[in-house]
This record gives C-alpha cells, sequence and structure tokens, in this order.
C-alpha cells in the first residue's frame, strides 16, 4: 500500500502539485477530496515537484487534500466483451451497463518495431468511390481527414465505418457535441455493426482532459485485438481538439508556447499516436483514419500542418465531397495494381478529364467562347460529380470502374480518353458504344437523305 502525501503546493486548471518522491512520469494517482475521489495522472517532474492533471477537473480540490499514488500507469480493460459497449474518456461505462473487470492493458506504450512490421500491401475497400478508386484505403495505413467545421466528416467517418473490411472498429470521439455521438451510436446500431464496434466517447461537456486520453485508449485496444490476428479499424475525431486540450495543459503549466500558443511537442504527441498503424508480420493489423479539422479552412494551421509530415497522405472535404485534387494516398500504388486491369488508368484518365472539366468551367464563367471539346467536358464533369463524387453513393469497386467507363462511353469517343487501346477494347462498354454510333449514323443519314424520318439504321 502506497502512502498518502498532503502537501498539495499548487492547483491551477486542471493541473495539481504536489510534494513527493519516488514517483514515475505518466503514473496514476487518486485525489481523496470532500467529494469523492478523483483520478489523474502525472505529467511534469522536477526534483520532488510533482505535476499532475486532474482528469475530472480541480474543482472541489484544495491544498489539504490526500494524493495517493498507485505506481502504475493508465490502463484500460481488454477482453471481447468490449464488442458492442460505449465508454467515456476515463474508461468508465457510459451506455449504463456494468463495468468490466477482465484483463488490464496499458495505454501511451511505444510504437511497433519496424523489424515487426509488414510493408502495406493490402487494400481496404470501403464502397466509396472516391476512396476506392482514387486514393486507396490500405491496410495500416494512417490518414487524416482534413476538413472545415461543417463538413459532414463524421457522416463520412460513420460511413467507412459500416463498409470498411475490418473485424473491430473502435471509434474514438473527442470533444463531440452530443448528437454526434448519438448518431455515431445509432448509425452503427442500425446497420447492425454495433456487436463489433467498440467507442471510447468525450463529449464537449465533459473534462477537457480527459480529450488527451481518447486515442490512447482506442489504439491500446486496437494494438491488443490486432494481436490476436484481428483486422482493426480506429476511426478518431477530432484530432484538432485533441491539440487544443494539449494546448490548454500547456498553458497551464506555463510552458514557453510555440506557433499560435500549440506545445513545441506537437508533432511528437501526434506522432506518438499516430505511428501506432501497423501491419503485423504474424498477427493482425491496426488502420488509422483520422478527422483533423482547419479552423478557417487554413491548411497551414500547426495541427493539420503537423499532420501532413507524419501520415501517407490525406483526404480533403470540401462541399460535401471528396476532393480529389489534394487528396492523396501515398500507398495506393501498393495496392491499385492488383485489382483490375484497368484501375490505374482508369484512375488517371478521369481525373485528367475532371481537370479539363474545371478549366471549361473557368471559361464559361469568363464569357469565353465554348467548343465542342468543352462542352464534352462539361458534361463528363456532371455525370462524374453525381455519379461517383457524391458521397452518398456506395457501391463495389469493379461496379464503381465499370460505372466509370460508362460516363467515359457517354461523353467521348474511345480516342479522347487517352486510355491504350488494349484496355478500350476489354472494357468500353459495348451497348453504349453501339448506341452511340447508331446515333450518328442516324444523324448523317438524315443530312444526305431529305426523305429519312427516322427510319431503323442498325450496325
Amino acid at each position: 500500500m502506497r502512502k498518502f502525501y498532503d502537501h498539495i503546493t499548487h492547483v491551477a486548471g486542471s493541473v495539481v502539485t504536489v510534494t513527493a518522491t519516488g514517483i514515475g512520469y505518466d503514473e496514476l494517482a487518486v485525489i481523496k477530496t470532500r467529494r469523492g475521489s478523483s483520478l489523474a495522472q502525472v505529467i511534469r517532474l522536477e526534483g520532488d515537484h510533482v505535476s499532475m492533471q486532474v482528469f475530472a477537473g480541480t474543482q472541489g480540490v484544495s491544498t489539504g487534500d490526500k494524493v495517493r499514488f498507485l505506481g502504475r500507469p493508465m490502463q484500460v480493460v481488454f477482453s471481447e466483451n468490449l464488442m458492442g459497449r460505449i465508454f467515456n474518456g476515463s474508461g468508465e461505462p457510459r451506455d449504463d451497463r456494468p463495468a468490466l473487470d477482465d484483463e488490464m492493458i496499458e495505454i501511451g506504450g511505444p510504437s511497433v518495431n519496424p523489424v515487426r512490421r509488414r510493408l502495406p500491401d493490402k487494400m481496404v475497400r470501403t464502397g466509396i468511390p472516391m476512396i476506392d478508386i482514387f486514393n486507396t484505403l490500405v491496410v495500416s495505413q494512417k490518414l487524416p481527414i482534413f476538413s472545415t467545421p461543417g463538413e459532414p466528416y463524421n457522416q463520412l467517418l460513420a460511413r467507412v465505418g459500416l463498409q470498411a473490411e475490418a473485424d473491430v472498429i473502435i471509434l474514438g470521439g473527442m470533444g463531440l457535441r452530443h448528437d454526434d455521438y448519438l448518431t455515431f451510436r445509432n448509425t452503427f446500431e442500425a446497420s447492425g455493426v454495433l456487436h463489433r464496434t467498440i467507442m471510447f466517447i468525450h463529449t464537449a461537456a465533459d473534462p477537457v482532459v480527459e480529450t488527451l486520453l481518447v486515442p490512447d485508449l482506442a489504439l491500446a485496444v486496437g494494438e491488443a485485438f490486432a494481436m490476436q490476428g484481428k483486422r482493426v479499424l480506429v476511426l478518431l475525431t477530432d484530432m484538432t481538439a485533441f491539440a487544443d486540450a494539449l494546448k490548454e495543459v500547456a498553458i497551464t503549466m506555463e510552458q514557453i508556447p510555440s506557433n499560435r500558443g500549440y506545445p513545441g511537442d506537437l508533432y511528437s504527441q501526434l506522432a506518438r499516436r499516430y505511428e501506432k498503424a501497423v501491419d503485423f508480420e504474424d498477427a493482425g493489423s491496426v488502420t488509422v483514419l483520422a478527422v483533423t479539422t482547419m479552423p478557417g479552412g487554413d491548411v497551414t494551421h500547426p495541427v493539420p500542418d503537423n499532420t501532413g509530415y507524419i501520415t501517407e497522405g490525406q483526404f480533403y472535404l470540401t462541399n460535401g465531397r471528396i476532393e480529389p485534387f489534394g487528396s492523396l494516398s501515398r500507398l495506393k500504388q501498393r495496392v491499385n495494381g492488383k485489382t483490375r486491369d484497368d484501375h490505374r488508368a482508369i484512375m488517371d484518365a478521369c481525373i485528367q478529364l475532371y481537370a479539363g472539366c474545371r478549366e471549361s468551367r473557368e471559361k464559361r464563367s469568363m464569357g469565353f467562347e465554348m467548343s465542342p471539346w468543352d462542352e464534352k467536358l462539361l458534361r463528363y464533369g456532371e455525370l462524374f460529380e453525381a455519379k461517383i463524387m457524391d458521397l452518398s453513393v456506395d457501391i463495389p469497386l469493379e461496379k464503381a470502374l465499370d460505372l466509370c467507363w460508362e460516363i467515359l462511353a457517354e461523353c467521348l469517343e474511345p480516342a479522347e480518353t487517352g486510355i491504350r487501346r488494349a484496355l478500350i477494347e476489354a472494357h468500353w462498354p459495348k451497348s453504349l458504344g453501339d448506341r452511340a454510333k447508331t446515333e450518328q449514323l442516324a444523324a448523317k443519314a438524315e443530312k444526305t437523305d431529305p426523305a429519312y424520318k427516322g427510319s431503323a439504321v442498325t450496325v
């Protein structure tokens, strides 16, 4: 039994400083107050001065209260009984069900030794064409969704959770509005995936410092399941709220601020979490998809700026769509050559043509004369946005590739796509091609023969 310390010398914000010896970094402590007990974690050691962040806040804590250190870091329950459960930022149940007393594992440990990692080479199918075709998500990849507040990033994250190929889905919510939390819970429950989902939810009404525990709880549990051979998908939202909580604690600790007031170790704090993504050589995998909101849409903000150096690409969510320009999956080339022989060609051709559509729209908006080619590109862009870019589209990869071919055939001639002849001969939609050729022959016949009145023309 560890002894109590009652020499609390300083209380500021969510941080309490006590005089104690023989204490370790990240060690847990229990503060006994008149209102009950509060859990805290050591965040700074300076001689015999120990600073701790109190997860429930310091309201009600006085300098006369007693502190007992537990001699261990933060732990979380791990077992199959976690499936379908919802916990708060301290790992306690928030679904009105009993607490679990199964095996406990430590959180916040080091990332996996690279020697134990497999090179990423397996696709994660999501049913979202803008991901599956153009920026494929890969097993063990760490990818952020860069978005501005107000975009449907939580809806996108929920869809990926519903449709991705994964054995376990772990949601880490930070600073969520209560209705967003309910949306996640109700969506997973209605879609029948709650039985393989675990949620660690911190809402905007909860103590801010609990935000810091959510990623570590989610990733520790995910890593433990991966060691059992399971494919784990960890969804985190919003990492900017996590960084803001770091900033709040740093200000309370009177640390020298860095860019825009964030702590100087922001990069290390983010990397410590993202680097938990792994594909074990002889076990399962952890794939991380995390939302990063950009205040004012500023990609140079410290949080997205540092995130971009850590992760393997990013998705930009703009105007309710995944923006094809700027979005990037740096690992997609490791898998999209193994899906179907036309995958890379369709990916390149469709984006190139959509870029041309953007240029044609600019010409039109400035009043320039539109060429027949511009008209084709404009038509192509409308169909591409409606049938492929719309986030409500939910189709398998192969059907999405076929749909891209149909859009091309409806708007363009085969030679105008820039795709090599062998692929066109193998995949060009025959029915659409015949129909287009029939219409061309009919138009030609009407011009050359005034008596022609829509007679049948066959090919």
